[in-house]
Formats: structure tokens, C-alpha cells, sequence
């Protein structure tokens, strides 16, 4: 009996002994269990670029509008609408006659004057001949030598008309003043012109390259200016980039040409130009785009990925940071602005620190990882 009972309690301790070993397991189990893996990106300082998207218009670099400058019928159009024209290519046909008669009737009158002026020349010629004798008296001497002045002022006369009348019967047929894309015609074939009129016949427009008239805020210029002043920021290049009203990018940078020197005191804003290539005429006067405006360059910037970064219900950007330990490190920090896919980060973090890009579901402020650093495409 004794013996059976030291049997039992021996498989007693046994069994206590399986049980305790067996709960030590499953502690250990757990807390490898709470050790999660977590990718993480170690920050590093880099130049960073800053830019602003604003909203431009796009104008042609140069407008001619095409008038005449004689009166007349329209006697035929000599250009296709919409089609691209060379300066000095006829456009119009004005009915030309009347303006040759003109020529006609100029050159009839200098052939008169020449005829008048011959003949005084000749008198004045016989009549210095005669020298001192009393055959002709000194005033009609006189007399001849005013009329042959007179008769040479009238060839002069007649030839400032014929010049006239020979640049009139010119402007019958209406030149392109530029090179450019030329747009409706607003008068047809036997309409009635004049050099006096408000409405142009056609319009030309220079369309490669052109210009984007931007808008930018008088404030956000004066706060550029202080920051590139502070030296917080490094003056960058001109070159921008633009955006297609349907969110296509235009494939061609441009280059800011100039800045107005006043502001508007209606909208508060200040109006840059910018010069962009437009070889296939893509762009258009009047068109709506967003420009992509560099204002400056961050020495010593922190870029951190948008995912690492979330918002409080105060609205507030925190990130996980794991710290020496391994340990979860939650930390406010200021996003000042979203630079492609990632943010720019002014406070709250400094480089070496690693920040949690994957797994941030997982875990919890003070909890142990293990940090695995990822590679995120950018």
C-alpha cells in the first residue's frame, strides 16, 4: 500500500513538472509572437526642391492683325482659314482698278511737268545767252528763271504722286505682316473694305513657342523672398513644367521669362510669363493650364513616405519611429509639404532616425519589432 502510494505521488510531481515546462513554452512562444518584423526607411538629409502649382493662361508670343489700308471691293481670298501663312504671303485681293487709273493719271501729270519744265529750261538758257544786251529786259530774265523753278518743283510734285499713287494700287493686295497661324476670315469675296474700319479681316498668331501668363498670390512672393533672404532656402532654376487641361502632362519644359513689378490691387497677384516650345501647335491662346513652378531648393531636406505618415483626431501628422532599443517610438511631427510620394518633414524627426513604412497596423507605441529597412520605389 505504501509503495502504491509513493508511485502516485511521484507521477504527481512528474505531471506538475510536464505542466510548468509546458506554460514556460507558450510564454516564450508569445513573446517571440509580439516581436514583429516591421520595414522601415533610415531618413537621410537631401536637397529638395519646392515647388507650387498655379493656374496660367496661354497667349501667343505674337498677334498681327490683318487690316486694309485702302478702300475697295474684295475681290478674292487668297489663303486657306486655319492654315499656317508666311509674313509677306498675299491674303486678300482688293479690286485693283481704280487705283491703277490713279498710277495712269500720276504718271500723265509727270509727263507734263517734265514737258513744261524742258521748255522754261530752254527759254532760261537763250535768255543767259544774250548776256547784258538790251534785247530782253532783266525782269523777264527773271520771270523765265521762276518758271523754270516752278516747272522743276512740279516734276517733283508729280513724282511724289506717282509714288503715291503706285503704293495705293500695292495695298490693294493685303500682305501677312508675320508668320503664324492665321484664323477665320471675317470678310468674303465682295465685301466692301476701308482703311478706317474697327473689325480686322483676319487675325495672325505666333504659336511656336508661346507664352503662359501665370497667377501667383502677392503673399506667397513676399514669403519666397524673405525665406531665399534667410537662407532657409537656395534659389533654383526657371524652368517649369505645365499641365494640360484634360491632366496630361505637356511634354516640354519653359522657361519663366519675367516677373511684373506691380501687383494687382483687385485679386492681389502677381502675373509671371513663361516661354514654352510648342512645335505641334498642342497649345493654344486662351488655353487653361496648371504650371509647376520651382520657388526654391531645402539644403537639408527630410523626405519621409506619405504611408509612414498619419493623421490624429486632431488632425495632427505622427509617425512610428523604432528607436535603439527596438523598441515602437510614436512621435508628432510637421509635414509641411507633399513632395511626389513622400512629405517634407520640418520638425519632429532628424536623420539616422528609422521610421515604420510597413507593418504600422501591427503594432503599438512601446512595443518590441524587429526592423527590416525596405527599399520603396519612387
Amino acid at each position: 500500500m505504501r509503495s502504491t502510494f509513493n508511485h502516485l505521488a511521484a507521477a504527481s510531481v512528474l505531471c506538475l513538472a510536464t505542466v510548468s515546462l509546458s506554460a514556460c513554452g507558450q510564454q516564450g512562444q508569445q513573446h517571440q509572437a509580439r516581436t514583429v518584423e516591421v520595414g522601415v526607411v533610415t531618413l537621410k538629409t537631401e536637397p529638395v526642391t519646392l515647388s507650387s502649382q498655379l493656374t496660367g493662361r496661354v497667349a501667343a508670343t505674337t498677334v498681327a492683325e490683318v487690316r486694309p489700308q485702302v478702300a475697295g471691293i474684295i475681290k478674292a481670298r487668297l489663303f486657306e482659314e486655319g492654315s499656317y501663312v508666311h509674313e509677306g504671303q498675299a491674303l486678300y485681293q482688293i479690286d485693283p482698278r481704280l487705283y491703277s487709273a490713279d498710277l495712269d493719271t500720276a504718271r500723265a501729270q509727270l509727263e507734263s511737268a517734265r514737258a513744261d519744265l524742258a521748255s522754261a529750261q530752254a527759254k532760261a538758257r537763250r535768255y543767259a545767252a544774250l548776256g547784258d544786251s538790251d534785247a530782253v529786259s532783266a525782269q523777264d530774265k527773271d520771270d523765265i528763271k521762276a518758271t523754270a523753278r516752278a516747272a522743276q518743283a512740279a516734276v517733283h510734285q508729280y513724282e511724289a504722286s506717282v509714288r503715291t499713287a503706285s503704293v495705293n494700287l500695292g495695298f490693294t493686295k493685303v500682305y501677312a505682316p508675320i508668320s503664324g497661324r492665321i484664323g477665320r476670315s471675317l470678310y468674303t469675296k465682295g465685301a466692301l473694305v476701308s482703311a478706317s474700319q474697327d473689325t480686322a479681316m483676319a487675325t495672325i498668331q505666333q504659336l511656336d513657342p508661346v507664352y503662359v501668363d501665370i497667377t501667383q498670390s502677392s503673399s506667397d512672393l513676399l514669403r519666397l523672398r524673405k525665406a531665399l533672404a534667410k537662407g532657409d532656402l537656395l534659389a533654383t532654376s526657371a524652368n517649369v513644367s505645365l499641365e494640360l487641361e484634360d491632366g496630361t502632362e505637356y511634354p516640354v519644359e519653359g522657361r519663366v521669362e519675367f516677373s511684373e513689378v506691380s501687383v494687382d490691387p483687385d485679386a492681389g497677384t502677381v502675373t509671371i510669363r513663361a516661354r514654352f516650345p510648342n512645335p505641334d501647335n498642342i497649345l493654344l491662346p486662351g488655353m487653361f493650364v496648371r504650371v509647376k513652378t520651382p520657388q526654391g531648393t531645402v539644403p537639408n531636406g527630410l523626405l519621409v513616405p506619405q504611408q509612414a505618415v498619419s493623421r490624429d483626431s486632431g488632425g495632427k501628422a505622427t509617425v512610428m519611429v523604432v528607436s535603439s532599443e527596438n523598441k515602437v517610438v510614436q512621435r508628432s511631427v510637421t509635414a509641411a509639404q507633399a513632395i511626389g510620394n513622400k512629405w517634407l518633414v520640418t520638425s519632429g524627426l532628424k536623420a539616422g532616425e528609422k521610421v515604420i513604412v510597413e507593418g504600422t497596423d501591427k503594432v503599438q507605441a512601446g512595443a518590441s519589432v524587429k526592423p527590416v529597412e525596405t527599399k520603396l520605389d519612387n
